[in-house]
């Protein structure tokens, strides 16, 4: 189990950036297309790899942290500690906000394909959804135990 745990560590967060990349580029090609004038074509595959990417995120997430992770725990004073309290509690919290709110956006803006509001729609529900994931990253500088990789 040792094993996987460390595969699927490293590929949670390695792919994080990969997830952040292609937010920050749906986000800017949607306000880009916006501000140009472009009509919203109903679909747009930048915007779809971000949300393919993010939900490929959630569910190795969800693996490590419903069966892997050691910094998960359920008994204790989880509350006690902030590294415990973290990781089961305020990054699963977070993620899914933030994961929710890219999902809608998209949803949405295929919705919308009609009446051309979809690029803001996209820009607006990934630029809240990215502002979320962000802030509930475990970043090296959070004293978390978590590195850049």
């Amino acid at each position: 189990m040792e094993v996987l745990y460390t595969a699927l560590k490293h590929s949670h967060s390695g792919l994080r950036w990969v997830v952040l990349v292609l937010m920050v580029l749906a986000i800017l090609n949607a306000f880009g297309k916006r501000r140009g004038g472009s009509v919203y074509p109903g679909k747009d595959k930048l915007a779809l790899f971000a949300l393919i990417s993010v939900h490929l995120q959630l569910l190795i997430g969800l693996v490590l942290y419903l069966w892997l992770s050691p910094l998960v725990s359920f008994e204790g004073n989880i509350m006690g500690n902030s590294v415990t309290r973290f990781y089961t509690v305020e990054h699963l919290l977070g993620m899914a906000v933030g994961i929710t709110l890219v999902t809608m956006g998209y949803s949405k803006a295929k919705r919308q394909a009609e009446l051309n509001k979809g690029w803001k729609t996209i820009g607006v529900f990934y630029l809240f959804g990215l502002i979320v994931i962000l802030l509930s990253i475990p970043w090296p500088f959070r004293n978390l135990g978590a590195g850049w990789f």
